[in-house]
């Protein structure tokens, strides 16, 4: 995804519905006339964003129901009509501030012009909510002396909410890509689910993402209660997991069930999980797909192959179950982990 080029800026200020603050809508489109200063809106607007994962506008009744995709659509059809959609945004984000924890700031709706995204050119719509503040200080040089004074801002490098809309795929909802790094709590999912009302695209990265989480919530949930296994049995099953991602380039779900898990009583009760995981989510997982390099990189994090005992130690298991052998030592009534190694680093 590359970025380069701002056409037009309109910014609104957007406030708290539940706690009755107004919005401050500005009267004309921002100019901007400094070229560092478009550098440093090109860096805050562009640079959070994960180039390899996308969304689509979707609304449960019908496409055209959903307002950012309305409002979004006049202005590719009519870039002139920014202003006037840029307020109508504005309002319907007010909209879904409805609750007291959603912090009041700036909106900014941006054009950009001809933006690279999957090797084709398109113009965007990026939608900019700002509602930090950070402190910073200033030192200045006056009459010979330092001074410094402190002043509050925004931190270019932390883009608290924001998306950009591309140009492409329009009968599919458009091709959106969504920061979202100030939602902490489910009161504060209202800019991905409420405001813009996204999906995710079923491409090679969301399908990659959605069997890795498929097959870690199985391990923590199901095969401790089903089939009696260890925190050792469960490191060893996550370490095959994301190995069979690293090593493949392509994904068969014949051929990851019968590598990884092998049991058949245990790939039996993982596809009746995969159909419950499914329906819940409301999404689909094939049985063959490209894997994604980036989504199995963004997994791997999550995926910690660690067995914690007690408070007084932690094991990081890499691989070769064989070498982790646990038992009961009845003399003082307390379990063990035997760890086998040749080396010691």
């Amino acid at each position: 995804m590359t970025i380069t080029d701002i056409q037009q800026i309109c910014i609104h200020g957007v406030g708290n519905k539940q706690s009755d603050e107004p919005n401050v809508y500005s009267k004309s489109v921002f100019k901007i006339t400094d070229p560092e200063v478009n550098n440093l809106l090109l860096k805050y607007f562009t640079g959070s964003f994960n180039s390899n994962e996308f969304y689509t506008l979707q609304h449960d009744s019908s496409l055209q129901l959903n307002e950012i995709y309305s409002y979004v659509g006049e202005i590719f059809e009519n870039p002139e009509k920014l202003f006037a959609q840029s307020i109508n945004i504005t309002k319907h984000l007010y909209e879904q501030t409805t609750h007291p924890k959603i912090k009041s700031g700036e909106l900014y709706v941006v054009y950009f012009k001809d933006c690279l995204i999957e090797n084709e050119k398109a113009d965007a719509v990026g939608l900019f909510k700002s509602e930090n503040r950070e402190s910073f200080l200033k030192v200045f040089l006056e009459n010979g002396n330092y001074e410094i004074d402190s002043e509050e801002g925004i931190n270019i490098n932390k883009l608290d909410k924001g998306c950009i809309i591309f140009n492409t795929a329009k009968e599919d909802g458009y091709l959106v890509a969504l920061v979202d790094n100030a939602s902490k709590g489910s009161e504060t999912q209202y800019w991905k689910n409420d405001f813009l009302h996204v999906q995710p695209r079923n491409d090679n990265y969301h399908q990659t993402q959605n069997l890795l989480t498929l097959c870690k919530n199985f391990v923590v949930e199901k095969l401790p209660t089903e089939f009696e296994a260890n925190k050792a049995d469960q490191a060893d099953m996550l370490n095959k997991s994301v190995k069979f991602f690293k090593e493949n380039d392509s994904f068969s779900m014949d051929e990851f069930t019968g590598e990884v898990m092998q049991n058949p009583d245990v790939i039996e009760a993982f596809n009746k999980y995969k159909h419950q995981f499914v329906q819940e989510r409301d999404i689909d997982i094939a049985d063959e797909f490209e894997i994604s390099g980036p989504a199995v990189k963004k997994q791997q994090r999550v995926f910690k192959s660690v067995i914690k005992l007690d408070k007084n130690f932690h094991i990081y298991v890499h691989g070769n179950r064989e070498f982790i052998e646990r038992g009961f030592d009845e003399a003082t009534g307390m379990y063990y982990y035997k760890v086998f190694f040749k080396e010691e680093a």
